[in-house]
């Protein structure tokens, strides 16, 4: 488009036009970035220029409040393009743009208005919208407030301080009190217990309200009154007796269970909830039953009784329905009931049953069940009832053979009939039964066990053979654990042989070659805790012809026999086994000893003398034979069974019990030559140092059982008793400081053993060294936390109050461990809890397997302080067949040479006397 103005690029600058500064531009540049420029507008050029502008606004050629000079400097419409023609170009180009940001507009509307609308629901949540919209305005009107106004408010102040302190005031001032208001007071509160002979005074209440006590009673008795009578009229109209007792009535309501409001409203929402089942779908017999239990839980018997016999007549097939009608009524309704149920549903098993139990008399009974038969002859249950109405076998007999005739598929049925039939009729039964059930193993088992009973064994075997051949092939064979379980049944029903049988066809299926040994083994283990033993020993027996080499099962089978079987038995098995294991010693010193505590003392040196012919050089024999010959005074062979014993078998062992049999007989000369020469021989051996300092102590030798046990540390080191009899050595010499630096290189030696801590902490308890006896036993619980013996001796230290927080702390650290439980029980005795003492002594033992002597000693002795007769034999019983070899003090009790041949029930009583 032409046009007759100068091109824009061309065009001069205004006179007071400074670059940037219309856009609010600040900084300074140089003349590197915007190249040569033209200077700025002088100071009078820029006062010409406003003065000319203020004459144009004076003139009224210049408006000064036009809204042209808030518009923006950089539109079209004022700034540098405000002398620019507006032209069709410029037009259609705001029309683009226009159209443009109306489309960019209609694209983020939807998405405009979620979210402002999202931003006001928070605004409304958070409370910001509403508050401060509301006094908008108010902030607004603040603009119009002046400075007088602002000034006139007055300050805010706190009047709560002066008004608290004024009635602080008030409180504290005192006013005296006349007696007459203290008097009043006094009787106002009392209670007149005294009754007058004449009509009683009305009481003036708190409120000038005269209260009449006589006149309540009166009137309650009659409200009661007027209530029974209603209740009695109202039953006589309905036609029903009245079942009210005007005496217990009060004692009744007692017995009322009070409802709270909360189950009151359950109740209503049950029975809204219920009457909606029941009136849409009334067919429904499960919705009417509990309609009914609801009444009556709500304690409305007569409605229950109507909405279930309403149930009854609109579900008259169920026969649950008809059942809780029968529960709901008495027992003259109930018969009336079942009645007209049973001719709704003849065949229903289950009120033929509760017809037969209403009844009182055995003959009604009978005549229900026949009525019954004949309605429903293929009933099982039916027929066993009457069956077990009949007095007469003959009888019972005529029924179960029709009953066998109807349903011969029937067990049960078959089984009853053999029973009751004699041995010849009973075999018939049980074939036809087999014929009749070819899959039933209860048959076979029955017809065994008939064939035991009439001392028929050798059959027996025969029909559990031909049992299992039979169910393997109709398919019905049971498996190896349940053939074991109907063992164990036989067995616990007395039918032993047909248990054995069963075990001998049956042990071994199923089970690889590998596994055959260990599982019967925990089979005999099991069916022995449950009291089985027939069975057991028919597993061992079966065990053994198996593995007849096996030391192990002949061991556990005479364990079996001397326990729970005879004496005979247990020896023709333990002369079985030396026969098949002649190299098992122990089968042969187990054998030679049931035959001395038998008293056969000759047939168990003959017993040894084989075992010596089959083992010349086992030293468990030799040693053996010389305790037989010991035990019973024979000297002189007991000490020629030894000498040939060390040339023959010279170990350690028989060396040491040769000392200890110089020391028992009282020969210390020859017990001390013979333990030299075993040193000699067996250096490293600690328990002969022991034994020669012990015997140089009881001769009084001190220095040279110092020397021994000096000799034994050095060259075994790491025998803990060694070091204990020599510190022990030096405290009883009265060395207790050689004693502790003995223990102190001890257990530089050995170190966190647990015995030497606690001889450390007793040395100081003895010296009277309490606190560093508590020292040690600190150091020792560090050292050795899971120590029961360390426990027992911080328990002991502890203030008598404190004991049981410790001794819990104990059980923590060793669960388990028999002497911290054994301590346990001892503190129960001390707090007199008697029966968690017992039972605390017995946990010990279980927990140590029976073998820890100083439990068993403790226990002894707590009951012969609180038990009986019978619970100390209890004790000393167990002790016997168990024979304890550890305990600090059994030990110490049962190897000194004074007590050598006492039995285990004399060294418990000593080892009771010894403790403290």
């Amino acid at each position: 488009m032409a046009t007759g103005r100068r091109d824009f690029l061309s065009m001069e600058a205004p006179a007071n036009y400074v670059a940037g500064l219309g856009r609010g531009a600040t900084g300074f540049t140089t003349r590197s970035d915007i190249g040569p420029a033209k200077e700025g507008p002088s100071e009078e050029a820029i006062k010409a220029a406003l003065a000319r502008r203020e004459a144009a606004i004076a003139a009224g050629e210049v408006d000064d409040d036009d809204e042209d000079r808030f518009k923006d400097p950089e539109s079209a419409d004022i700034g540098l393009f405000s002398s620019a023609p507006y032209d069709a170009d410029d037009q259609e180009a705001d029309n683009i743009y226009a159209a443009v940001d109306e489309k960019l507009a209609r694209r983020t509307q939807k998405q405009r208005e979620a979210r402002e609308a999202e931003e006001r629901e928070q605004e409304r949540k958070e409370g910001l919208g509403g508050i401060q919209n509301q006094f908008a305005d108010l902030k607004r009107g603040l603009a119009m407030v002046t400075d007088e106004e602002w000034a006139a408010l007055p300050d805010a102040t706190d009047a709560t301080g002066k008004n608290r302190k004024a009635r602080q005031k008030l409180r504290e001032r005192f006013y005296a009190v006349s007696d007459s208001v203290i008097a009043s007071a006094r009787d106002s509160t009392g209670l007149d217990t005294s009754v007058s002979a004449e009509a009683p005074a009305p009481a003036d209440s708190a409120d000038g309200a005269m209260t009449n006590f006589v006149e309540i009673g009166a009137a309650r008795d009659k409200v009661l009154s007027l209530k029974l009578d209603q209740a009695g009229a109202e039953s006589v109209a309905s036609g029903l007796s009245s079942t009210i007792d005007p005496k217990g009535y009060l004692t009744g309501l007692g017995n009322l269970q009070l409802k709270s409001d909360a189950e009151i409203g359950d109740i209503k929402k049950a029975r809204l909830l219920l009457k909606s089942v029941i009136s849409t779908n009334p067919k429904h017999a499960p919705g009417w039953i509990a309609a009914a239990r609801l009444e009556e839980l709500a304690g409305k018997q007569v409605q229950a009784r109507n909405l279930i016999a309403q149930g009854c007549e609109l579900c008259p097939t169920n026969e649950d329905i008809w059942l809780e009608a029968v529960r709901l009524n008495t027992e003259e309704n109930a018969k009336v009931i079942l009645a007209e149920a049973v001719s709704h549903i003849p065949r229903s098993v289950k009120l033929w049953m509760k017809a037969m139990q209403l009844e009182k008399e055995v003959l009604p009974k009978k005549r229900v069940l026949r009525k019954a038969l004949e309605l429903i002859p293929q009933s099982v249950k039916l027929w066993k009832e009457a069956v077990n109405l009949e007095e007469n076998p003959a009888d019972a007999r005529i029924l179960l053979a029709r009953a066998t005739e109807l349903i011969p598929l029937s067990v049960e049925l078959w089984l009853a009939l053999a029973r009751l039939e004699t041995y010849e009729n009973a075999r018939k039964v049980l074939n036809k039964a087999r014929l009749a059930v070819k899959t039933s193993h209860e048959i076979w088992l029955a017809a065994a066990r008939l064939e035991e009973q009439n001392n028929n064994h050798e059959r027996v075997e025969m029909i559990i053979k031909r049992a299992i051949m039979e169910l393997q092939k109709e398919g019905a064979a049971l498996e190896r654990e349940q053939w074991l379980a109907e063992a164990e049944k036989c067995d616990s029903e007395g039918d032993v042989v047909t248990a054995q049988a069963i075990v001998n066809q049956t042990l071994g299926q199923g089970l690889e070659d590998e596994d055959r040994e260990a599982q019967w083994m925990d089979d005999a283990t099991a069916l022995v805790s449950r009291g089985r033993f027939a069975t057991a020993r028919a597993v061992y027996a079966y065990a053994l012809r198996v593995y007849p080499e096996e030391d192990s099962l002949w061991r556990k089978a005479a364990e079996l026999e001397k326990n729970h079987g005879t004496r005979e038995a247990m020896e023709a098995i333990l002369e079985k086994g030396v026969e098949a294991c002649p190299q098992a010693e122990v089968l042969w010193l187990m054998y030679a000893k049931e035959r001395w505590l038998a008293g056969d003392v000759d047939s168990a040196r003959n017993i040894l003398v084989r075992a010596f012919e089959q083992n010349p050089n086992d030293e468990d024999i030799w040693l053996a034979a010389v305790k037989l010959e010991a035990e019973n005074m024979e000297v002189e062979r007991a000490r020629i069974l030894l000498e040939r014993a060390r040339r023959e078998a010279g170990t350690e062992r028989v060396w040491k019990k040769s000392v200890v049999f110089e020391r028992q007989v009282g020969n210390a000369e020859a017990a001390l030559d013979l333990v030299t020469q075993a040193l000699s021989e067996f250096p490293t051996f600690d328990k002969l140092w022991m034994m020669k300092g012990q015997i140089y102590e009881d001769e009084g030798k001190i220095p040279q059982a110092r020397e021994a046990y000096s000799a034994g540390c050095r060259v075994v080191p790491k025998s803990v008793p060694l070091w204990i009899l020599h510190a022990r050595l030096e405290e009883n010499a009265g060395m207790v400081i050689k004693a502790r630096a003995i223990l102190d290189r001890a257990r530089l030696a050995v170190p966190k053993d647990d015995k030497l801590w606690c001889e450390s902490v007793r040395i100081e308890l003895r010296a009277n060294n309490a606190h560093q006896a508590k020292a040690l036993m600190a150091k020792a619980l560090q050292e050795c936390p899971a120590s029961g013996l360390l426990w027992t001796e911080a328990i002991s230290l502890e203030p008598r109050s404190q004991r049981k927080t410790r001794s819990v702390d104990a059980l923590r650290k060793c669960e388990g461990d028999p002497v911290l439980i054994t301590t346990v029980a001892r503190l129960f005795w001390m707090e007199r809890k008697l029966d968690k003492a017992r039972t605390w002594f017995d946990r010990a033992l279980k927990a140590a397997e029976s073998d820890y002597g100083d439990g068993f000693a403790w226990w002894y002795k707590f009951e012969l302080q609180h038990g009986t007769e019978e619970q100390r034999q209890a004790v000393i019983t167990r002790c016997v067949a168990v024979e304890p070899h550890h305990g600090e003090v059994w030990q110490m009790v049962a190897k000194q040479p004074k007590n050598a041949g006492k039995s285990v029930e004399e060294i418990l009583k000593l080892v009771a006397e010894t403790l403290e």
